[in-house]
């Protein structure tokens, strides 16, 4: 089972179990972190699942494109290395995948 590394909003550090084939949003949602609203549950329809991606990891992870991109635009702390956790699918080849819980817009 890959690892996922959850840095919050306090900047608190904790690795997480994910399985294989959940969304990271799911990973982290399911985990307990109330602060990832992800209130579209998943759709790509809001940008409340917003994520950094540490820098190590953009490469892997790839970049936004096509409505995730355009959903990003809208927040006020969008930066090169953000995703909307809601996009990104759990693999073995994420196993220590490192994020950040965006400030709320």
């Amino acid at each position: 089972m890959p690892k996922l590394i959850v840095v919050n909003r306090a900047g608190d550090e904790t690795n997480i179990d994910a399985r294989e084939g959940i969304s990271v949003m799911e990973a982290i949602r399911d985990h307990g972190f109330d602060e990832l609203l992800a209130l579209c549950g998943g759709c790509c329809s809001c940008a409340t699942c917003h994520i950094f991606v540490d820098e190590e990891w953009k490469g892997v992870v790839g970049a936004a494109d096509g409505d995730e991109d355009d959903l990003l635009d809208s927040s006020d702390h969008r930066a090169d290395h953000s995703r909307l956790s809601c996009q990104i699918m759990m693999t073995a080849a994420l196993d220590g995948l490192r994020v950040t819980i965006a400030p709320e817009d």
